[in-house]
């Protein structure tokens, strides 16, 4: 069956103008062009903007999708297999949010106690979910099954308190990296102490730590776009400066 671009527009809940600029982008174009110069969808591209639709669900950008959409190895049957394992992980994660909820009313409520490490729990799992969902397969790749399982453990177990502080490292490291910058020599005093900061946040998380595995994940904010654009969105070329002062700081260079 084909549909016209208004009516692909209709079914799909989106508008023509949508379609129109995910033709430009080269994300979904038409199976033809009829003789009235019209936009023709067929069965292919109907799933195709189910596929897109499901990926932007689950919060990819649009250059995202184009890249896995348009990649040779695209499979329809195993992605559909995989929007359904992030779905049911997000109502799993909403469950846990709600169940939060409701123990925090119970306990204002004087029927139930409630620690503060379980005021948490659903935030932290979320936060969990979203990493995984984002950036899962490249640290599993890169660091193996067994490492990420322990990060995610220590994660989910960490205290309030030493969360909190984790936070306040981060805070303080990015402060120090945006002075650092000025400077412009990842060497310098100030770079350094960048570096030593982002130690002690990675051992917030790690089971372990090790000068390889700590210059290879700044190494992995230069190589992944997704890293680079989280520390360069206050200043272009944090990521490289970073990468830079962790590789002076270890002694190692990837």
């Amino acid at each position: 069956m084909e549909y016209t671009i208004q009516k692909l527009a209709e079914i799909a809940g989106v508008s023509t103008r949508t379609l129109r600029y995910y033709d430009e982008l080269g994300i979904l174009k038409p199976a033809r062009i009829n003789s009235s110069g019209y936009r023709i969808y067929g069965q292919y591209e109907v799933n195709l903007m189910q596929q897109i639709l499901f990926y932007r669900e689950l919060g990819l950008q649009l250059n995202q999708i184009k890249d896995i959409i348009t990649d040779p190895s695209f499979d329809f049957s195993r992605a559909l297999k995989e929007h359904k394992e992030r779905l049911l992980d997000k109502r799993s994660q909403l469950d846990l949010l709600i169940e939060n909820v409701e123990k925090t009313i119970a306990q204002s409520e004087g029927r139930i106690t409630m620690t503060d490490s379980e005021k948490f729990e659903g935030f932290k799992r979320r936060a969990l979910n979203e990493n995984e969902d984002q950036f899962g397969k490249e640290i599993r790749e890169k660091y193996g099954e067994e490492t990420i399982n322990k990060y995610n453990e220590n994660f989910m177990n960490m205290p309030k308190e030493k969360y909190e502080e984790s936070v306040k490292i981060e805070n303080e490291l990015m402060e120090t990296l945006t002075e650092a910058m000025k400077t412009g020599d990842p060497a310098g005093e100030l770079a350094q102490k960048a570096a030593q900061l982002h130690k002690q946040w990675l051992t917030f998380y790690w089971p372990t730590y090790s000068k390889e595995a700590h210059a290879g994940v700044a190494q992995m904010y230069v190589d992944d776009e997704r890293f680079t654009a989280y520390y360069d969105k206050n200043q272009p070329g944090t990521a490289q400066f970073l990468r830079d002062a962790v590789a002076i700081y270890t002694g190692i260079k990837e």
